[in-house]
Protein backbone atom coordinates (compact mmCIF):
# COMPACT_ATOMS: atom_id res chain seq x y z
CA UNK A 1 0.00 0.00 0.00
CA UNK A 2 2.62 2.49 0.72
CA UNK A 3 4.73 1.58 -1.89
CA UNK A 4 1.82 2.47 -4.45
CA UNK A 5 1.29 5.46 -2.86
CA UNK A 6 4.80 6.34 -2.97
CA UNK A 7 5.27 4.86 -6.76
CA UNK A 8 1.80 7.81 -7.75
CA UNK A 9 3.39 10.46 -5.93
CA UNK A 10 7.12 9.82 -7.68
CA UNK A 11 5.06 9.65 -10.89
CA UNK A 12 3.33 12.58 -10.48
CA UNK A 13 6.34 14.76 -9.68
CA UNK A 14 8.32 13.45 -12.56
CA UNK A 15 6.10 15.95 -14.60
CA UNK A 16 6.96 18.97 -12.13
CA UNK A 17 9.86 20.74 -11.38
CA UNK A 18 12.28 19.87 -8.68
CA UNK A 19 12.67 22.48 -6.55
CA UNK A 20 16.37 22.94 -6.04
CA UNK A 21 19.01 23.87 -3.15
CA UNK A 22 22.72 25.69 -2.81
CA UNK A 23 24.52 23.98 0.22
CA UNK A 24 27.03 27.07 1.14
CA UNK A 25 30.56 26.91 2.13
CA UNK A 26 33.05 29.49 3.72
CA UNK A 27 35.97 27.45 1.72
CA UNK A 28 36.02 26.02 -1.97
CA UNK A 29 38.30 23.18 -0.04
CA UNK A 30 34.87 22.11 1.89
CA UNK A 31 32.59 22.19 -1.47
CA UNK A 32 34.80 20.02 -3.03
CA UNK A 33 34.75 17.64 -0.34
CA UNK A 34 31.30 17.76 0.20
CA UNK A 35 30.62 17.15 -3.89
CA UNK A 36 33.21 13.77 -3.20
CA UNK A 37 31.09 12.75 -0.06
CA UNK A 38 27.57 13.09 -0.96
CA UNK A 39 27.78 11.65 -4.45
CA UNK A 40 29.47 9.20 -2.94
CA UNK A 41 26.70 8.42 -1.28
CA UNK A 42 24.52 8.76 -3.91
CA UNK A 43 23.03 12.49 -4.38
CA UNK A 44 22.58 13.91 -7.63
CA UNK A 45 24.44 17.27 -6.86
CA UNK A 46 27.30 19.95 -8.75
CA UNK A 47 29.34 22.35 -8.19
CA UNK A 48 28.14 25.79 -9.29
CA UNK A 49 28.97 29.14 -8.67
CA UNK A 50 26.02 30.85 -5.94
CA UNK A 51 24.71 34.44 -6.77
CA UNK A 52 27.00 36.74 -5.51
CA UNK A 53 24.48 38.03 -2.37
CA UNK A 54 24.62 34.59 -1.37
CA UNK A 55 28.52 34.08 -1.24
CA UNK A 56 29.84 34.13 2.13
CA UNK A 57 33.62 33.48 1.50
CA UNK A 58 33.55 30.84 -1.28
CA UNK A 59 32.96 31.11 -5.14
CA UNK A 60 31.57 27.55 -4.62
CA UNK A 61 28.19 25.96 -3.79
CA UNK A 62 26.57 22.42 -4.13
CA UNK A 63 23.26 22.21 -6.19
CA UNK A 64 20.90 19.27 -4.59
CA UNK A 65 17.20 18.53 -4.79
CA UNK A 66 15.90 20.63 -2.06
CA UNK A 67 13.78 17.94 -1.10
CA UNK A 68 17.17 16.00 0.21
CA UNK A 69 17.61 18.58 2.05
CA UNK A 70 17.47 17.25 5.23
CA UNK A 71 19.38 13.98 4.09
CA UNK A 72 21.93 15.88 2.71
CA UNK A 73 22.58 17.88 5.76
CA UNK A 74 22.97 14.51 7.96
CA UNK A 75 25.27 13.22 5.71
CA UNK A 76 27.29 16.15 5.76
CA UNK A 77 26.97 16.94 9.36
CA UNK A 78 30.63 15.75 11.18
CA UNK A 79 31.91 14.84 7.48
CA UNK A 80 32.21 18.68 6.12
CA UNK A 81 31.65 22.01 7.17
CA UNK A 82 28.80 23.91 5.67
CA UNK A 83 27.06 27.07 6.80
CA UNK A 84 23.47 25.95 5.41
CA UNK A 85 21.00 24.80 2.60
CA UNK A 86 18.82 27.20 1.00
CA UNK A 87 16.45 27.05 -1.73
CA UNK A 88 17.83 28.45 -5.23
CA UNK A 89 16.74 31.70 -6.56
CA UNK A 90 16.76 31.57 -10.45
CA UNK A 91 19.65 29.78 -12.46
CA UNK A 92 23.20 29.18 -11.40
CA UNK A 93 25.90 29.88 -13.24
CA UNK A 94 27.84 26.17 -14.55
CA UNK A 95 31.07 25.71 -13.50
CA UNK A 96 31.63 23.42 -16.62
CA UNK A 97 31.99 25.50 -19.54
CA UNK A 98 35.22 25.36 -21.30
CA UNK A 99 36.42 26.99 -24.11
CA UNK A 100 39.06 24.78 -26.85
CA UNK A 101 41.69 26.61 -28.95
CA UNK A 102 43.19 24.07 -31.59
CA UNK A 103 46.79 25.28 -32.70
CA UNK A 104 49.06 23.00 -35.33
CA UNK A 105 50.40 20.71 -32.56
CA UNK A 106 48.43 21.56 -29.41
CA UNK A 107 45.16 22.13 -27.85
CA UNK A 108 44.41 24.71 -25.00
CA UNK A 109 41.19 23.79 -23.41
CA UNK A 110 40.03 26.88 -20.68
CA UNK A 111 38.33 26.39 -17.85
CA UNK A 112 37.46 29.22 -15.79
CA UNK A 113 40.88 31.42 -15.38
CA UNK A 114 42.54 28.24 -15.64
CA UNK A 115 44.45 27.11 -19.38
CA UNK A 116 45.82 23.39 -19.96
CA UNK A 117 47.78 22.77 -23.24
CA UNK A 118 48.48 19.68 -24.60
CA UNK A 119 50.57 18.01 -28.03
CA UNK A 120 47.90 16.81 -30.14
CA UNK A 121 50.37 14.12 -31.69
CA UNK A 122 51.73 12.64 -28.35
CA UNK A 123 48.92 13.33 -25.83
CA UNK A 124 51.58 15.08 -23.16
CA UNK A 125 50.85 18.23 -21.31
CA UNK A 126 53.19 21.07 -22.37
CA UNK A 127 51.68 23.72 -20.26
CA UNK A 128 49.35 24.91 -17.69
CA UNK A 129 48.77 28.61 -16.53
CA UNK A 130 46.28 31.12 -14.70
CA UNK A 131 44.66 31.17 -11.43
CA UNK A 132 47.36 32.63 -9.29
CA UNK A 133 46.12 30.34 -6.44
CA UNK A 134 48.79 28.90 -4.22
CA UNK A 135 48.67 25.01 -5.47
CA UNK A 136 49.37 26.02 -8.94
CA UNK A 137 52.98 25.70 -8.92
CA UNK A 138 53.07 22.65 -7.38
CA UNK A 139 50.14 21.15 -9.75
CA UNK A 140 52.73 22.04 -12.94
CA UNK A 141 55.30 19.86 -11.45
CA UNK A 142 53.05 17.19 -11.32
CA UNK A 143 51.17 17.97 -15.03
CA UNK A 144 53.45 19.05 -17.35
CA UNK A 145 55.49 16.48 -19.20
CA UNK A 146 52.68 13.75 -18.02
CA UNK A 147 50.78 11.90 -20.19
CA UNK A 148 46.56 13.03 -20.31
CA UNK A 149 46.11 9.31 -19.30
CA UNK A 150 48.61 9.01 -16.33
CA UNK A 151 48.02 12.81 -15.21
CA UNK A 152 47.12 12.57 -11.49
CA UNK A 153 43.19 14.71 -10.91
CA UNK A 154 43.97 18.53 -9.91
CA UNK A 155 40.81 18.10 -8.04
CA UNK A 156 42.41 15.40 -5.71
CA UNK A 157 45.88 17.64 -5.48
CA UNK A 158 44.91 20.96 -5.37
CA UNK A 159 42.82 22.78 -2.41
CA UNK A 160 41.52 25.60 -5.01
CA UNK A 161 38.86 27.04 -7.46
CA UNK A 162 42.00 26.89 -9.57
CA UNK A 163 42.42 22.99 -9.07
CA UNK A 164 39.18 22.48 -9.86
CA UNK A 165 39.16 24.47 -13.32
CA UNK A 166 42.80 22.51 -14.17
CA UNK A 167 40.89 19.57 -13.21
CA UNK A 168 37.75 20.65 -15.92
CA UNK A 169 40.00 21.93 -17.87
CA UNK A 170 41.80 17.72 -17.72
CA UNK A 171 38.26 16.17 -18.45
CA UNK A 172 37.51 18.08 -21.74
CA UNK A 173 41.28 17.24 -22.98
CA UNK A 174 40.89 13.56 -22.19
CA UNK A 175 38.06 13.67 -24.26
CA UNK A 176 39.42 15.27 -27.10
CA UNK A 177 42.34 12.90 -26.57
CA UNK A 178 40.17 10.16 -26.90
CA UNK A 179 37.93 10.80 -29.59
CA UNK A 180 34.90 11.71 -27.68
CA UNK A 181 34.64 15.40 -27.98
CA UNK A 182 33.49 16.78 -31.25
CA UNK A 183 36.64 18.51 -33.69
Amino acid sequence: MVLSWLKKSLEARAGTAVARGLVIFTTVEEAMKAEKVLKKAGFDCKLVAPPPDMRKGCDLALEIDLVEQTAVARTLTGRVSFMGIYPCKGEMEPLQVEKVTRFAEHVMIKSGNMKLVFDIKTGVIVNISGGGCPDIPYLYTRLVGTHLAAAPRPRDEGRTLCALMLDRALEKALEIWKGVAPN
